[in-house]
């Protein structure tokens, strides 16, 4: 990965010094944005829906759960390259990602509270479409921030930073959320309130340069359905990162969407003691990712080569989700999560910089990022989808969710993501 090689992709055939490389305060901010993001969409994800869907209804909880996350995945789905289309085409003084900065913050201040008081399961839908819709602008931007201000043999720290914000956001967030957890309303409004804080603190702080509108292609009607679509055969590496990355976020969702029915329905924790148990579980898990994911970033941009570390990661993410299948005891669960963010840390912190030197356009960097970004989060409406089908699979009255049958499904599809990683061509 020699920054100064051509190559095939629009993005990475300028000379190094195009990219303004800023100062590492800018990634303070980056980071900060992202993990904003994810600690406003995970702590809704992984504990503050599942209690206020108990609340709704207990018969039902599961399922309405199941709904409300699978429709605020679509949210994403949608609006991920849409938003990304649009701020490539941004030509106001604003630049092209603060507006989508701003917009995450609005929607977060709207979602929040819309879902706390939500008498039913359509408001709830509601309210946690907006905080979906505000993870995907504020990401989106991070994302394509990433690409826009930092060469390729650069992105090592700041791809570690944006990855690792998923695990660092909700256990930063779970860990606030424990200390209300007397108060659903505070479990809501805290994550949200950090999230709108970060994304505009990058908003004030993001060095970005307005582009002119002669630099902006036209854009014509076709090329609106390319909005959620780059040609896998023009673009291989595309496309096969594409599928791996949804395979990988295939075991990631299980684990996050469903650890906190798993602790109470397997493992016998109360509603009062789950959020507990759920913080210290990511927290173990996020303490592994950290530890090894600067690492991995700066490992990988010194030798130059990303494949393997996806690889490695993905394999032993999947060895993970293994070792939850056969977890019995609490402390079985935590070993098990140790290895989940072992692997996932050293994903995260390499996957985006692999992924920004595969894209095939400089000029829709969002947009494209938006499409890969469709690989994070349509997992998370395609497992609620079929996690009941598999949560029955031999289902009794002793056991009535097969829980080792959902995270073993999981493993396989990660196992799966690593394979596809071998084909990619354009980076080591």
């Amino acid at each position: 990965m020699n920054p100064s090689r051509t190559s095939t992709t629009d993005d990475v055939d300028l000379p190094i010094q195009d990219w303004p490389n800023p100062r590492r305060g800018l990634l303070f901010f980056l980071g900060f944005a992202a993990i904003g993001a994810g600690m406003a969409q995970l702590v809704p994800a992984v504990l503050t829906l599942s209690l206020k869907a108990e609340a709704l209804d207990h018969r039902t909880a599961t399922t309405i759960l199941s709904v409300v996350v699978a429709v605020g995945a679509v949210v994403a789905l949608v609006s991920a390259p849409v938003l990304g289309r649009l701020s490539d085409r941004i030509t106001w003084r604003t630049g092209r990602r603060r507006p989508l900065l701003v917009l995450g913050a609005v929607l977060f201040a709207i979602g929040a509270p819309v879902s706390y008081a939500a008498p039913g399961t359509g408001l709830l839908i509601l309210g946690n479409a907006f905080t979906w819709l505000g993870t995907a602008a504020v990401t989106v931007a991070c994302t394509a921030t990433l690409a826009d201000q930092y060469a390729p043999n650069r992105r090592g720290p700041a791809s570690a930073l944006v990855g690792l914000s998923l695990p660092v956001g909700a256990v930063v967030g779970l860990f606030l959320a424990q200390l209300v957890s007397g108060s659903l309303l505070a479990q809501f409004l805290i994550p949200a309130a950090v999230g709108v804080l970060s994304a505009l603190l990058l908003a004030v702080r993001l060095p970005e340069r307005a582009i002119a509108k002669a630099d902006v292609p036209p854009f014509r009607p076709r090329e609106f359905f390319g909005t959620f679509w780059v040609d896998p055969v023009a673009h291989p590496s595309f496309g096969w990162a594409w599928w791996s990355r949804l395979l990988i976020f295939f075991g990631i969702a299980a684990v996050q969407a469903y650890q906190a029915f798993y602790l109470i329905l397997a493992l016998h924790f109360t509603l009062q003691s789950v959020a507990n148990a759920v913080f210290l579980s990511t927290l173990v898990l996020t303490v592994m990712a950290l530890v090894f994911a600067p690492i991995a970033g700066k490992l990988s941009d010194r030798i130059g080569r990303r494949k393997p570390f996806v690889v490695v990661a993905a394999v032993v993410f999947a060895v993970g989700l293994v070792v939850v299948t056969f977890a019995t005891t609490y402390p079985a669960f935590l070993v098990a999560m140790a290895i989940i963010g072992l692997g996932q840390g050293v994903y995260m912190a390499v996957d985006l910089a692999l992924v920004s030197e595969i894209l095939p356009d400089r000029h829709n960097i969002a947009k494209d990022m938006g499409i890969m970004g469709l690989a994070s989060s349509l997992p998370a409406s395609i497992v609620p989808a079929v996690a009941p089908v598999l949560l029955a699979i031999g289902a009794s009255a002793a056991h009535p969710q097969n829980f080792p049958a959902l995270f073993f499904t999981g493993a396989v599809a990660g196992l799966l993501g690593a394979a596809l990683i071998l084909p990619i061509r354009g980076v080591d």
